[in-house]
């Protein structure tokens, strides 16, 4: 079925398919049930029947605690249907999208009606045409409820803001008087996102990721955050009020959805992409599923042990498949090792921070874009080894990932730039000074360093930028030590240094076939 918003907007996409053999198969499930209820009211109809039942229900009782039943109660037949229609109108509902995208007011009064059993018969001409209205109104429930996020984040109807969502919202109580949480505006962040997570294909937020994100925020408060992949930018004040931004490319596809109730109220350049390009993110990065991010934020501190820092791995039967198996590998990425035969990881600093990180933007760095391939420790050591760090050395790592060299330098000499805010954090929990950069665009402090230990991103020869930017921060008399693919040995990479080079080193970086050289380069 595809479904059209306003005049142009196909959100057929948007909505899950309903197939009719599932209606036939849950059509002939509620026949049966029905034929049975009316089998056991027509048996225990019978007067004599149920006087004999009194006596088994009576028995089955404590003997210390007779109880009396009402059975003509019990087997009233036309309850038992009224109770079998709402059951299957209610798991009717379930097997669509519609409750998803119905305003909170509609769900209520379907809820309200199964609750109080004062639905129709579950029979087939009626299910059909019931089901056919309601999906063709997928698209009207959508809206509405878009448009009553946008009021409840805005405090202003649309007509009174004609760029809708493409402007910076101010959202107040945040956080109550006494420094907690408010659920019910955390309950519009999440409906936000919810419905961002529709337009994007992904898998929608409950109610305890966005109570969490906004638990992080508190911890962190007047900085700006990407959100879900940059999806929102949100910053959260002390005094609870909160600024947001949704991003150009999501908030025109809102006010788009906004004008198929308010035609008017939105000129058409809010309700279509915009044509400025607005500064491109250099480095992507890549979303993760809510499912995923619930177990990373469930992981707990495992205390028993005195070696590294171990944390355990939950398990849910509730999360998609593979979503924990994700988790793990993000896990190791970051630095863990596994125990086998138990649900534990073992790291070397406190993750607490960097999970964190993770939970708020929704996202881990990209390897690719990054060109993030750890230094082995092997590599590491050689090269720590051939810089020859003197106790008055001011130390650099460009590029610094998890640090896997400036780990082996002295910490309170040693400066890390790091474009990845994830990898920023990991190094400060493990106690280095870091400036989050690219290194390429860094001003850092020329000429200041007499060590340069270095593995640069090798794809496209973006290593030898890397280089010429690492010379302008070392010292005369300084040296620069780098990890280099084996073909730099044959070119004069750095021309006006006197040059060396070690190796190759072969199959060093695991899930490569890269042969690599170290360069050691003195600056005279």
């Amino acid at each position: 079925m595809s479904v059209v918003v306003g005049a142009d907007m196909d959100m057929g996409e948007f909505f899950a398919p309903m197939r009719t053999d599932t209606i036939d198969a849950l059509l002939a499930n509620y026949r049966e049930q029905r034929l049975l209820i009316n089998q056991v009211g027509g048996i225990f109809g019978d007067s004599k029947l149920r006087s004999a039942v009194g006596y088994f229900l009576e028995g089955s009782c404590h003997e210390e605690r007779p109880q009396s039943f009402n059975l003509d109660r019990i087997f009233d037949t036309e309850k038992a249907v009224s109770v079998l229609n709402a059951n299957y109108w209610n798991k009717l509902l379930k097997m669509t999208d519609i409750l998803d995208l119905m305003p909170q007011n509609r769900r209520s009064e379907w809820f309200e009606q199964i609750r109080k059993r004062e639905v129709p018969e579950f029979e087939d001409q009626t299910v059909r045409d019931t089901l056919c209205d309601l999906l063709a109104s997928r698209s009207k429930f959508f809206a509405e409820r878009v448009d009553g996020i946008f009021r409840a984040l805005s405090r202003n109807h649309v007509t009174n803001i004609p760029q809708g969502f493409s402007k910076r919202m101010i959202l107040y109580y945040m956080v109550n008087s006494d420094g907690s949480t408010d659920t019910s505006r955390t309950g519009y962040i999440n409906d936000l996102r919810a419905v961002i997570a529709k337009l994007q294909g992904r898998d929608e937020p409950n109610w305890h990721a966005s109570y969490r994100l906004i638990q992080a925020l508190q911890k962190r408060t007047g900085e700006w955050f990407d959100v879900d992949g940059g999806a929102l930018r949100l910053r959260l004040y002390k005094k609870g009020t909160a600024h947001l931004e949704i991003h150009p490319n999501l908030a025109w596809q809102l006010n788009r959805i906004l004008a198929y109730l308010h035609p008017a109220a939105i000129p058409s350049e809010f309700r279509a992409p915009p044509k400025k390009k607005h500064k491109e993110v250099r480095v992507m990065q890549r979303p993760l599923s809510y499912a995923v991010l619930g177990i990373l934020n469930d992981i707990k501190r495992n205390n028993d042990h005195d070696e590294g820092y171990r944390y355990y791995v939950p398990y849910s039967s509730n999360l998609y498949a593979g979503a924990r198996d994700q988790a793990i590998q993000i896990l190791e990425s970051i630095g863990g090792v596994r125990v086998p035969g138990i649900n534990i990881m073992v790291f070397d600093y406190a993750i607490e921070q960097v999970v964190e990180e993770i939970i708020i933007s929704g996202c881990v760095p990209d390897e690719k874009s990054h060109q993030f391939y750890p230094t082995p420790e092997k590599l590491a050591r050689i090269a720590v080894a051939l810089a020859d760090i003197g106790p008055e050395h001011q130390c650099l790592e460009p590029q610094a990932g998890h640090g896997g060299l400036a780990r082996l330098m002295p910490l309170d000499r040693t400066t890390c730039v790091e474009i990845s805010g994830l990898h920023c954090e990991i190094l400060k929990s493990k106690g280095l000074h870091v400036s989050k950069a690219d290194f390429l665009a860094w001003e850092g402090k020329p000429g200041g360093f007499e060590r340069i230990v270095m593995n640069p991103p090798f794809n496209l020869g973006r290593w030898q930028d890397h280089l010429d930017a690492a010379v302008k921060q070392l010292k005369p008399g300084g040296r620069l030590v780098a990890i280099l693919p084996a073909g730099a040995k044959n070119r004069a990479v750095l021309p006006e240094l006197d040059c060396t080079f070690h190796g190759p080193y072969e199959n060093e970086f695991p899930g490569t076939s890269v042969d690599v050289v170290i360069l050691v380069a003195n600056k005279t």
